[in-house]
């Protein structure tokens, strides 16, 4: 038991705002702007940004009304860094969902159950983590096709492994306080102890893990695109913008430096963010510095 049991629960929330550190600030500001993106281009966008204007191919920022310029199609590329958000955070949130759906019960089963049926999960879930998300895609892709689907559940998939780790570990901690024990000498089920009593005690780190595994689906959609087994045109997506601007890579960097710069600052902010989740919602770690 810590320090911060004992107060009220207005003074605990208040030193938790309290506790709000610089890299949650970044972090959260960063993904805002990306979630802002994303959600203006379904109302909003400069042009259409999947329009081929022959008469404008490779116009540069701020002329004929193009913020940032065309691509080597004619197509405005600020409109399609927005579309491309939108279509970065759908794979992002379905990915990251599935993964924490079927890798957390999972987790928890390996923590709360022990003997050989951890073991066969655990198992399992080391053979699942050393099989890699891109064979994973090409293999979906060749049955399926290339499609943002099979990015989704490549990249879903591939994280399961994550969560469960994450959950089972937690959970061994959880399961040896004492109101586990008080359930279990009141004749709880296991079921009931894990929803009542062990899933809310490990939904922090979970929710950290989730901010961390989504930059992780960021970077593996936008590969994914980039090597032609994610999201098809002609719906945008960053990593396709930078396959699509190799060749002009010398002439017009910007194709190659907008999207690029749009994934690093993405995969920074829920970094972050995710880092300072953690600081934020584990006063152990506050009291230890």
């Amino acid at each position: 038991m810590t320090a911060l049991d004992n107060l009220p629960a207005t003074d605990l929330r208040y030193r938790r705002w309290r506790r709000v550190n610089p890299s949650m600030m970044v972090g959260g500001t960063l993904v805002a702007l990306v979630v802002l993106a994303a959600l203006t281009s379904f109302v909003w966008t400069p042009h259409d940004a999947v329009h081929v204007d022959a008469a404008h191919r490779l116009a540069p920022a701020f002329s004929d009304g193009f913020l940032l310029g065309t691509d080597k199609f004619g197509r405005d590329v600020a409109s399609q860094l927005m579309v491309g958000a939108r279509t970065t955070l759908f794979v992002g949130i379905v990915a990251v969902g599935v993964a924490a759906v079927l890798g957390t019960p999972l987790g928890v089963l390996a923590g709360m159950a022990r003997g050989w049926l951890s073991e066969v999960v655990m198992r399992a879930n080391d053979l699942l983590f050393a099989f890699p998300a891109l064979l994973l895609a090409i293999m979906l892709g060749a049955v399926f096709g290339a499609s943002t689907l099979t990015a989704m559940i490549a990249i879903g998939v591939a994280t399961i492994p994550a969560f469960a780790r994450v959950a089972r570990g937690q959970t061994l901690g959880v399961m040896h306080t004492e109101y586990i024990l008080a359930a279990r000498a009141a004749g709880r089920s296991r079921l009931a102890i894990a929803l009542r009593h062990v899933l809310p005690n490990i939904a922090s780190i979970l929710i950290v893990q989730a901010s961390v595994s989504f930059a992780i689906a960021i970077l593996a959609e936008a590969a994914l695109s980039f090597l032609g087994f994610g999201t098809r045109p002609p719906t945008p997506s960053w990593g396709r913008m930078l396959q699509e601007s190799q060749e002009l890579l010398f002439s017009t960097p910007r194709l190659a430096f907008l999207p690029g710069l749009a994934i690093a600052l993405a995969v920074l902010g829920f970094n972050l963010l995710g880092d300072g989740l953690r600081d934020w919602l584990d006063p152990k770690l506050r009291e230890h510095r």
